[in-house]
């Protein structure tokens, strides 16, 4: 098993968008979106996404997130994923916090996220983060599965907090 004192937690460039891409569709489990799409995040949205290395140098999880000009006190998940061999360590919770201790925000933070009922992973690590955060965990609707183009289950919407960044 894989130690977590191993993992290094940096922020993407460019040059990582291609690697992410390949790491994705090897992780499984995510709607895997194009190559451009991830140099793109891994570019314009360094600031909010994480790349977690292993000691060998391989992506061992990957998280994208962003902020909107009209919630600049929120994060809303994108994507998570964490590679098989890396799973069961903790490490989408490690991301996130990373992610959290970079905002130098002075106002209530909130995290949100869309996740599918049965992506039990992903709902653990947002009712974790409220524990974490001493904080509630919203669980309304999100988006119903006839807004996709093709067979989709819902997207439940995640909002935990508020909390502050310390």
């Amino acid at each position: 098993m894989p130690n977590s004192a191993v993992y290094t937690f940096r922020k993407p460039s460019a040059s990582d968008g291609q690697r992410v891409w390949r790491f994705l569709n090897e992780a499984g489990g995510l709607d895997v979106n194009t190559p451009y799409s991830y140099i793109m995040f891994c570019d314009y949205f360094a600031e909010t996404c994480v790349v977690a290395e292993a000691a060998d140098g391989a992506i061992a999880g990957f998280m994208s997130a962003f902020q909107t000009p009209s919630k600049a006190n929120t994060f809303f998940i994108w994507q998570v994923a964490v590679s098989k061999q890396h799973r069961g360590q903790g490490l989408a919770k490690k991301m996130l916090h990373d992610l959290l201790a970079r905002s130098t925000s002075k106002d209530p933070m909130f995290v949100e996220a869309t996740v599918s009922p049965d992506n039990v992973a992903s709902q653990s690590l947002f009712f974790g983060l409220a524990r974490d955060r001493n904080t509630v965990c919203d669980v309304g609707g999100g988006y119903k599965p006839e807004l996709f183009p093709d067979a989709h289950e819902e997207e439940l919407h995640f909002r935990v907090g508020p909390f502050f960044i310390s």
